[in-house]
């Protein structure tokens, strides 16, 4: 399959089969959830590995394990895995509990949609996963809108917020993840900038929710808590800030999730186990999606279709800033596309680091635009899983909640005005990619 400068369109071909299989039957079923999205890209893999008689059936193959198997994506799998099971572990012994009833005891009655919106930001931090903070908090917002009149939607809006604040943010988020794994660059250092890129947003809409409901108040029953239970997700965030390595960082939290559990009667030994598996067992979808489109992605890159993306994405890119909202342009759109932010940056991913590469691009500036960006897109799709999931709990339409998803919103205008300013400033050279073998010694925190 010959390629120039300007790329092969039609080795583009399984990303379209991809798009077709997951969208086409979300359309037609009304269920975007419906078509087994590891189905679609496993087609979407072997229409690849069909494309171009060129090459060898087995020469395909070789390019696509080498691909899958890329050190990056092996490492982001084993971060994937370890950060589900700290998040299972450390909920299973009460910690989502305990943070949750501790926070609403200090809560003014008069800024209950401001605390929830808070606890969703430090819960999704810790935990690393939106849906279970949404699964957690949304049951609490319903049952503030029932004491009180502040509208459902909103109640639901203030959670899905929140929740995307941590998968922004969080060392262990799988957003975030991939996103620094993508870029080449350190957790700590993508956060440090994503972090002045949104708190903005954050704040404003805290403001904003504080004066839509100052003169609402509903009576929150005290529920007891347990200091002790939310020590490891302070843990985890103390040791991850100050730099240590991810993968010491999430072995910690589970061993200190674990002696607490079996401490207090949460686990005994077995269950303990049992549960750290189902955590694991958690993350094996997105695992094997990440290795799948790697592998994907490989190949449709040897026929030249990364290539003519990136010729599209940059013909009339002529400054920094330009490619800068090129690669999130990208990130929107493949969110859009797919309706989960994390397959998104894994997608875009390696395009946006081409250009980053070319235009002088920070990799931390484009891991906190590719993780902004896609937060902000998944925060307001009606389709997504988190809009889904929370209207479903309030028995309401994910339409409704859009008029009040101020964060999401926030946050992507926030994205737009750094690139336009160049804000934050960088003061540090631009880390240098290192070699597979050195990334295997290096600090991933």
């Amino acid at each position: 399959m010959s390629t120039s400068k300007k790329g092969n369109p039609w080795a583009l071909i399984p990303f379209a089969v991809f798009l077709v299989l997951f969208i086409g039957s979300g359309i037609v079923t009304g269920d975007f959830y419906k078509f087994p999205v590891i189905v679609a890209i496993v087609i979407a893999a072997a229409a690849a590995l069909l494309m171009n008689r060129k090459e060898t059936f087995n020469n395909k193959v070789e390019i696509f394990t080498k691909g899958a198997g890329d050190s990056n994506i092996m490492l982001m799998v084993m971060i994937f895995l370890l950060a589900g099971a700290f998040s299972a572990t450390a909920k299973g012994m009460g910690a989502v509990d305990s943070t949750v009833n501790l926070a609403l005891s200090f809560i003014p009655q008069n800024l209950l949609m401001v605390g929830i919106f808070i606890i969703a930001c430090f819960i999704s931090l810790s935990m690393g996963t939106s849906m279970g903070t949404i699964v957690a908090l949304a049951p609490i917002g319903v049952g503030i809108s029932e004491q009180s009149d502040i509208s459902l939607a909103l109640s639901m809006a203030v959670v899905i917020g929140g929740a995307m604040f941590g998968d922004n943010l969080s060392f262990i988020s799988d957003t975030t993840i991939a996103a620094v794994r993508t870029q080449g660059t350190k957790m700590k250092d993508k956060f440090k900038m994503n972090f002045l890129i949104v708190l903005p947003a954050a704040i404003i809409t805290c403001s904003i929710l504080a004066i839509l409901t100052m003169s609402e108040q509903a009576n929150i029953t005290q529920q007891s808590y347990e200091w002790i239970k939310i020590l490891p997700y302070l843990g985890v965030l103390i040791t991850a800030l100050a730099g240590v390595n991810v993968f010491l960082v999430l072995s910690f939290g589970i061993t200190f999730a674990g002696v607490i559990g079996l401490m207090d009667g949460s686990y005994v030994l077995m269950e303990l186990f049992q549960k750290i598996n189902e955590g694991m067992a958690g993350m094996y979808e997105i695992s094997f999606l990440a290795i799948m489109i790697a592998g994907m992605v490989a190949v449709i890159k040897h026929n030249g279709g990364i290539e003519y993306i990136l010729h599209l994405v940059t013909r009339n890119i002529k400054s920094k800033k330009g490619a800068e909202f090129g690669i999130a342009g990208l990130v929107c759109l493949t969110d859009l596309s797919t309706a989960n932010n994390t397959i998104s940056i894994i997608i875009a991913g390696p395009l946006a680091k081409n250009i980053a590469d070319k235009y002088e691009i920070d990799p931390r500036r484009s891991a906190s635009l590719l993780d902004v960006f896609s937060c902000s897109i998944q925060g307001l799709i009606p389709y997504g899983a988190q809009m889904l999931v929370a209207a479903g709990i309030a028995s309401i339409s994910p339409v409704s909640i859009l008029a009040y998803s101020f964060y999401p919103i926030l946050i992507g205008i926030c994205g737009v005005l750094a690139i336009l300013t160049g804000f934050p400033k960088l003061t540090i050279k631009r880390v240098k990619e290192n070699t597979a073998s050195e990334e295997l010694r290096s600090d991933l925190g």
